[in-house]
This record gives C-alpha cells, structure tokens and sequence, in this order.
C-alpha cells in the first residue's frame, strides 16, 4: 500500500501538511469503524484504505466487523433497497430477526473508542452500548425516499448518535442530531486505480478471451438487481444493431449481500451464451478490474437506485467517457455533457454510448474533464481531510466547519 507521501505528486505537499497538521490534534484518541464486512462493496474497500492512512498520520483508527447469520443479510439487504426506496416485502418477523442478531453484537462487540465511527444499518443497534464516548451513524445510502416503515424504525437508533453523515445534499431526513456531508472517495495509487502497463492490460484480456479488436462496453458493478445489469444488456443489444462492439459486466460479491448469486444467474440467463457478452465475477481482482476499465471505449453506470456510485469516479480518473444514470451521487461526478453523459432510460443510455463509440474525440475530452474533476473533489487525500475535521468537531462544537 502506498504511502501518505506518495500523493504528493497528485495533489501536492501542502494538502499532506495541512493532513499532519490535522491529525496531530486527534492524538490520544481511539477512532473505531464498525461495518458488517471486511471483504465486498464500497464500505469495505474504503475502510481498507481508510484506517492505515489515519494510522500513518499517528490517529490510533481502528475497524471491528459484526456477525451476522444469512437471515440478518437478507433482512438488511431488503432494508438497504427499501431505503433506497424499492418496493419490499417487509413484515415484524424481518424486524426481529435483525434485533435478535444485533442483541448478539451488542453483547459481543467492544465499543472500546473514543469515537465509534458506525457504517450503515447493519451494526445502527450497538448504539445502545453508548456510554460517554462520541457515535457517528455514516450512511452510504440515498434515503431521500425510503421505505418509511424501514427508515422509522432505524431513525430511533439515529437520533442517539452524535451525529450523521451523508454523502450527498439529497441523501438525508430531518433528524435531530448533526448531520454532515462527506462524499466517499477513490485513492489514486491503489490497485484498481493507479497506472497500468499496456503488458497487464492485455494480458487480463487475453485470460478471459476478450479481443482487444471491438470496442468495449464495460459496467463494473457487484451483481445486484438496483445496479441494472439486465438493462445494461438491453442497452448493449441496441448498441449492437448499428455498431459491432462488446459487452463486460464484471463485479465481485459481498458477505452482506446474499441476493449477489441470484443475480448472477439471472444475468447469466439473458445473456443467451452471446459470445460478445463477457460476465466475470471477480472477486478481489482490483488490477483485474483496473486493466478492463482502461481497456473499454465507454464505460457504464446504468444503476437504478444508487448510493454514491463510487465506480463512476473510479472510471472518470482513468479519463474514460462514462455513461451513467442520473442517480443517487452520480450527478455530483458527472456534469452532463462536460465530464460524461447521464441518462434516464436503456434507450438513453445506448443513445449516449452510440454517441460516444462514433464521436472518438468528444469521448476524449469528456474523459479529461472527468479525471481533472475526479482530482479536485473525489481522492482520498480529501475524504481524509474531512473525516479528521469531523472527528476534531465532535470535542469543538464551538469551532463547527459543516463539511
């Protein structure tokens, strides 16, 4: 893993000044995270890239991990896209599965912090276990229209916090604790972002028999029915009718998310053994995932619901034009028509790549303007940065910077 400073070339040596600066204030307290897994999904990755960091600048950042049985996932897999505001079948045998589960982790896990750092629904109970330290509920999610049956229930959790934080001005509710707005970030140097000899690429191609000679399409995505794989296809067949390309749909799996498999197959299913659709499940594969980014001609976000999409920034700072849906986050990394194009529908979105494929040069800039946009607003120097401002806030109420 990179060191802190490794960065300086990318953003410069007085944002890594300014993180020591910072971070010297937090000496002497205990920072823990708290998610449900280790491995899989944006929560997880971040927090791997997270929590050396701190550790590097001297915070003493921690990360435990719930336990949960395969009940509990599916209970908090309907609750995420219920909170996303899909339709859910949710009944009071759901609600007690996941309070029997978080009873367990309420017995079992150490809130040992100063500031105990609580990552999405699934460990939202262990508030319960507060005791004079500072909480902070960070939710990944859009909830500007959930499932109000759902999101009533976890908001008497949330209102014991401290405070909350969300990812973008819409994500939020009205609550009557502190809300703060902290967009995720990629870390440039990491495997599935930094630079790649053209050796790599191809050879990652070679293993899954893509040839390099058509233009790729390509959704990185874990295997989920709000990202909309199958319209992705649908979107790839109208492509098709006029343009001679292909198609990868790749992504990995999550302990938390159950539903991945089934997904899978039914993507597999609609496929119909087209040669030109390559779906790859990758799980851990980030030079992998890298080398098929910077492979494909356009790259694709066709999510229904969506949290903030972390993989559109991924592929803007590989200066790749993205067609993406306008959802959840991916507005704020895509400006329409100046760094990507947004769309509304599958015949949008094969609009938009039709657009691309035959307009080399227009792809070309949209992909400068995004990486220049990525460098500014989205690395992880500066999620660092507000994360350290956050922490500092909780003992400073006085000195509050709203992030």
């Amino acid at each position: 893993m990179a060191k802190i400073d490794e960065y300086i070339p990318i953003v410069g040596k007085p944002v890594i000044d300014d993180l020591r600066l910072l971070a010297d204030k937090l000496k002497g307290r205990v920072i823990q995270h708290i998610n449900s897994t280790r491995l899989g999904g944006g929560v997880a990755e971040i927090l791997s890239r997270m929590v050396p960091f701190l550790k590097e600048l001297g915070v003493d950042a921690r990360w435990d991990v719930i336990k949960g049985g395969n009940d509990f996932f599916e209970v908090t897999k309907k609750f995420h896209n219920a909170l996303h505001g899909s339709p859910q079948d949710i009944s009071g045998g759901d609600f007690d599965i996941f309070m029997q589960a978080s009873r367990a982790n309420i017995n079992e896990v150490d809130t040992y912090g100063d500031i105990v750092f609580v990552h999405d629904p699934q460990p939202v109970a262990l508030i319960e276990k507060k005791a004079g330290n500072k909480w902070i509920w960070r939710c990944h999610i859009d909830i500007s229209n959930p499932h109000l049956k759902v999101w009533h229930f976890l908001k008497d959790f949330v209102a014991s916090y401290d405070a909350a934080v969300f990812s973008a001005p819409g994500f939020s509710q009205r609550l009557p604790v502190r809300q703060f707005l902290i967009s995720p970030s990629i870390d440039p140097l990491s495997d599935k972002n930094r630079e790649l000899s053209r050796e790599i690429i191809d050879a990652v191609l070679r293993k899954y028999n893509i040839p390099a000679e058509k233009p790729i399409i390509t959704q990185i995505s874990r295997f989920d029915r709000l990202k909309d794989p199958a319209g992705v296809i649908d979107a790839y067949r109208l492509v098709k009718k006029y343009i001679d390309c292909q198609l990868i749909l790749a992504g990995g799996a999550a302990v938390d998310d159950p539903e991945g498999q089934k997904v899978l197959e039914e993507v597999r299913e609609k496929a119909q053994n087209d040669e030109d659709i390559h779906i790859l499940l990758l799980p851990q594969s980030d030079i992998e995932v890298n080398a098929l980014q910077r492979a494909s001609a356009v790259i694709l976000q066709k999510s229904l619901r969506e949290g903030f999409g972390l993989t559109v920034s991924e592929a803007l700072w590989k200066a790749k034009p993205v067609v993406a849906s306008n959802v959840g986050g991916i507005p704020l990394q895509i400006k329409h028509k100046n760094s990507g194009l947004l769309c509304h529908s599958v015949e949008g979105a094969a609009f938009a790549v039709k657009q691309l494929l035959n307009n080399p040069r227009f792809a070309l800039k949209l992909g400068e303007n995004g990486r220049e946009h990525v460098k500014n607003n989205f690395l992880i120097t500066r999620h660092l940065k507000d994360y350290i401002l956050l922490f500092l806030s909780l003992y400073h109420p006085e000195d509050i910077v709203y992030l």
